[in-house]
Order: C-alpha cells, then structure tokens, then sequence
C-alpha cells in the first residue's frame, strides 16, 4: 500500500502546478483549488492519505465506527476506492464504507466558521467530527458543504469520520453509466464509490460571502449579481470589481443584503466565445462598518448569450453551429476522476485539435475544474446529469434525481461554457401516478424555473414527452445513404423522430443530432486492462482499413452538415471508455488516427459538406442503376 501511495504522489507531482495558494504541498494529489470561480485564498486540502475500511454488513455504527480515531487500511483521497490511484482497487460491489482523517484546526480559527468542502461524494454521505453526526448529503456529483464550527476542538485534534453509502442496485439514485453488473458491459464501466473529488478545509467570517450568481446580459451590457452572505449585519458593504487584465472597468458597492440585483455596466463589453474566450477577471469583498475587509473572493465571467432562434441556436446574437463530441469523463486510473488538473485541460484541448467547438458531458455532472478550462480554453459545454440507473416509477427515486439536479443547476449556473441543460439521456419514462411523463416535464419546468438564460433539452436521444427546446436525436446508421435518406425532411417537412408514438409532436423546436457515428476502431493502448464480460464494440460493422474508416466518417458527417433543419451535431465520441472503442482517442488519450485529417472532417464548412454529399448521392445512384 505504501509503494502504491508513493507512486501517486510522484505521478501526481509531475505534472501539477499549484493554482491558488495552500497551506499544503503541491505534492499532494490534485494540489489546484477546486472551485475557481469562487476562489478563496486560505484554504487547506485534504486530500492525501486517509485511512477507510468497508462495511458490507452496513454494521459500521453498532461497532462505533463514527467515533474512529483511524482504520486499519489506506486509501488516497480524492480518488475512489475501485480506481487505482486510490491505491486500493477494488471493483467488487462496494455498499457501504468509512473514511477517517485527523484534522488539527488553527487555533486562530477560532471565532470564524469553518467549512468542510467535498466536490463530489457518490452517494449518501454522513458526516461526523468526534463522533457527532453533523451533515448528510444525498447525491453523487452535486458539491456540498459542511459548518464544522460547533462540533472543533480548536489547537487539537479531531477526528474527521465520513460514512458512505452506494446501493447501485436499489434503481434509487443516479448512476450514470456505472455498471450494476460485477465486470464492464455495453456502455456501463467500472463503478465509483465515495470520496471522487477533492475535499478542502476553509474558516471564514461570520458575515462572509456565500454564494454569487453571475448573470451576463449581453444587450444590456452588463453582469447581473444576486449575492448571498452566511449573515447579514445591516451594516457590511458587498464591493465587486470587475477586471479586464489590470483594469478595473467597473466597481460597485452597495450594502450587503440577501435580497440585491446588482448590476455592473460594461463599455464595450468583450464578449466570450470558443473562437475568443475572453474571461472578466472579478474579485469579491466584504466590509465591515470598521472599514475592514472581511471576505475576499477571486472570480471570473463572460459576457455570452446563449440563445435559440426559430429553430437556430445564436451565440452572442449570430447563429452559431454547434460540433460537439461526447465525453464521458472517465479515466483508466481514476474513473470518474481526472489524475491532474492538466489532464482536464488536455481532454479540452483534444476535442479542439479534432475540429470540435464542444462537448456534450454525458451521463456525469463534470467537476468545476473542468467547466475552468473549457471557460479559459473556448470550448462550448453542455450539462448532463448521470440519470441513468433510476427506476423513474419509484417516488423515491424521483425526489432523489430532482433534488441533485437542482443542487448541480445552482453550482455551476455560473459557467461561461455551459450553454445548455439536458436532465435526462434516453429515458423511456413510463406512467407516475396516472400522468404519463410527469418527470420529464418537471426536471424541464424546474431547469428553466432555475435558469432561464440557457435552452433545455429535457431528454437526450429521443422520446420528447413534453416540453423540450432542443428536439435532440440519436442515430447511428451507418450507411450515409441511408442517413441521408431518413434525416431528410419527410413529405410534411416534419424531422425524423425516433420515437414517434413516444414523443411529443415536434413543433419547430430547434432540432439538432446529438449523438451519431460511434464507428469502432480498435487499437492496443497503454492502460490497465478492465474486466468485461463482452469484447470491444462499438457502432456498425468495423472498417476494414483506415481508408475505409475515414470514407465512413466523412461521409457520415457530411450528411449531416449537409441538411439545413439540423442545427448542430455531437460526435461519439472523444475517447474510448474501457471496452467501447469508438473514440477519436484512445483511452489513455493517444491519437488513433491522423488528428489534422479529424479535424478537416468535423470543421468542414458547410457549403462543401453539401456539394459532396449531391456528388455522393449522384455517384451512389449512377451506381446502382448501372448494377441493374
């Protein structure tokens, strides 16, 4: 266990520069701060070794395990118990487990609130601090939490337990495409249990800042603000000044309140977009009567607007065509967690050398560091939550999916990139109480309730029960041909619908192909091997060269570049995810094929895209009347 956590920390370290400022080393794995648009500059990570043991009897609380001063085993925090840069590796069913770490808190700390941060916790999580139960928190990929104040013994130490449970076969919670099987199949990967992100220590005063919404309004020329604070004086001030580089190009202070709408007009304001990312560096602070600040907070925003228009999609009021490519986010060594800061940043990278302007994050809600560099980088995101797994006629199972996803909506309402919502992926929900598609509907009316800014796609892939306003489809014909011919407007110049009896009737919503080609290619890479109960597969039959690969893929996306109702496309998908090998990488994201020919296929204009597909169907059709 010990060489296993030495390892880590050096494959860590190699690649890490620390962002922000921390009381630890930067040898520590995942050393970065972890919320960059809400970046305070004293805080303590935690991640590192922690000491756990596993409680498949859940009988963990009639042994006293939450007043545990330790465990026998180890286990590197932030990454989960099934991956190997835990040092652990198990990827059995893990129902149940505990977590322990000591904590020794400054005794200067005393008088302020100090706060327990975890980015993500899969998936109920109790917490306690000298065995008092302080928080549970339900719900894997949403961030949460924790005033520890109370419970501290300051200038000592104290003993930090979290109690973790993950019942994958209740079709209770949100699971994505964790596998409820024992081994990999299909599309369904290895597991992810407990503690996947980083989790960090801050004190912070009584009066500071909690949480700013950040709203750009691109006609107005302005960011809208709607601050809120853990209390409220009377006499505090709220100051926001907002930066461009050195500049400050607007200041505002105004009391600090609960209940403002702060609006900061920009000049000419620079707008955001994957071709000119240009972030507004803002910085926060709270003022005491005294004159004091109190609280100081670093952030960023773009002005962008996210639009739809008669069926276009306008980015910054021009139309706009979306090439985006799906990602998973799972990792060979850290499933859902990224070994380094820099491999998020490389996986946007990729996707950009490929030729696409995006990602649509599939069936996970992706880390805040993540939503950083496509922010930094230009790359457009949409926000999925991990709905697979959920038996949708189950009103428990129904709270627990609304519940996270209103928590994911709140944290990363925020993000430049993030240019669409979509709840659901392929969900055939059947009747709840007598109401056909209630769900649905609900996850859409509470999205737009949360975040009118940003269009809805209630349900990936088909089966629009309701109110959508992206009709977004999957298909993975191969035959560009037969593409054509069924993504082509029918006699009623209506789209093609998956589910017809299924779904709502399309009504002119913006129509767009939101997974397609999928085309396998296998290639040996440089990874752990995976247990599977299936071979590799991908979409269609395999080519049988990398010409005949290439003349596939191309035709494929001329298709659908070609076809004027679609309003943009995504690609499956980026890399290969253990036994599915249909990426444009592989797994441990080494090209597959030439990067520079990708890219020319998927950034192809238009207008060309169309004149070959009227040369390819004119060639297939003297083809054919030759054969007869």
């Amino acid at each position: 266990m010990k060489i296993k956590y030495l390892a880590t920390l050096i494959s860590a370290a190699i690649a890490l520069s620390c962002y922000g400022s921390s009381s630890e080393p930067v040898s520590l794995p995942r050393p970065e701060y972890p919320r960059p648009q809400f970046e305070r500059k004293d805080w303590t990570n935690l991640n590192g070794e922690w000491s756990y043991t596993f409680d498949f009897g859940k009988s963990g609380k009639e042994h006293g395990y939450s007043e545990s001063t330790g465990f026998q085993n180890s286990i590197i925090v932030p990454f989960c118990p099934e991956s190997t840069l835990s040092g652990v590796g198990h990827t059995d069913f893990i129902n149940a487990m505990w977590y322990h770490r000591n904590l020794s808190i400054p005794e200067d700390w005393d008088g302020k609130k100090v706060l327990l941060n975890f980015g993500g916790v899969d998936y109920r999580a109790e917490v306690f601090i000298n065995g008092k139960s302080l928080f549970t928190h339900y719900g894997g990929g949403a961030s949460f939490a924790v005033d520890l104040t109370d419970a501290l013994k300051y200038g000592e130490n104290n003993d930090l337990v979290v109690y973790v449970e993950d019942d994958v076969k209740s079709w209770q919670q949100p699971l994505g495409k964790q596998s409820r099987r024992l081994n990999s199949y299909a599309c369904f990967y290895t597991r992810v249990t407990g503690i996947w992100q980083t989790v960090w220590l801050e004190a912070v005063d009584q009066h500071a800042l909690k949480q700013c919404r950040i709203t750009p309004d691109l006609d107005g020329n302005q960011f809208v603000f709607e601050p809120k604070f853990y209390n409220v004086d009377g006499s505090s001030k709220f100051n926001i000044k907002i930066k461009d580089g050195n500049k400050v190009v607007c200041e505002k202070t105004t009391p600090a309140s609960n209940s403002s709408f702060i609006t900061a007009e920009i000049k000419k304001a620079k707008t955001w977009s994957p071709e000119d990312p240009f972030l507004y560096d803002i910085e926060f602070s709270v003022i005491n009567k005294n004159g004091e600040t109190i609280d100081k907070v670093n952030s960023y925003a773009g002005m962008r607007k996210s639009e739809l228009r008669n069926g276009v999609f306008y980015l910054n009021n021009k139309p706009y065509y979306q090439r985006l490519v799906l990602d998973q986010g799972y990792y060979p060594d850290g499933q859902w967690t990224a070994p380094t800061d820099e491999q998020l940043k490389r996986d946007i990278e990729l996707g950009k050398a490929a030729g696409f302007n995006g990602a649509r994050l599939h069936q996970k809600v992706f880390e805040p560091r993540y939503f950083y560099w496509a922010d930094k980088l230009g790359y457009l995101t949409w926000g999925e939550s991990a709905s697979w797994g959920m038996n949708w006629t189950d009103k428990v199972a129904a709270r627990n999916m609304l519940a996270e996803w209103h928590e994911c909506i709140d944290r990363d309402y925020n993000v430049t990139s993030l240019i669409a919502w979509s709840p659901l992926n392929e969900t055939w929900i059947k009747d709840v109480d007598g109401q056909r598609n209630r769900l649905t509907n609900d996850l859409y009316f509470m999205t737009k309730n949360l975040d009118r800014t940003r269009p809805v796609v209630a349900s990936s892939g088909g089966h629009h029960a309701g109110f959508t306003d992206i009709y977004a489809e999957h298909i993975y014909v191969q035959d560009p041909v037969a593409l054509y011919n069924q993504l082509s407007l029918n006699s009623n110049g209506k789209p093609w619908i998956h589910h017809p009896k299924e779904s709502a009737e399309y009504k002119g919503e913006c129509y767009m192909i939101d997974e397609f080609g999928g085309i396998q290619w296998n290639k040996k890479m440089d990874a752990p091997e995976v247990a599977t109960e299936d071979a590799f597969w991908g979409y269609g039959q395999a080519p049988q060269s990398l010409d005949e690969y290439y003349k596939r893929l191309e035709e494929q996306v001329n298709v659908i570049l070609s076809l004027d109702h679609i309003a943009g496309f995504c690609y499956t998908q980026i890399v290969d995810v253990e036994l599915e090998k249909n990426g444009i990488y592989t797994y441990d994201r080494s090209p597959k094929f030439d990067v520079e020919r990708i890219n020319r296929i998927f950034s192809k204009p238009r207008e060309q895209a169309r004149a070959e597909v009227e040369q390819m169907l004119s060639t297939r059709k003297e083809v054919s009347q030759a054969t007869k």
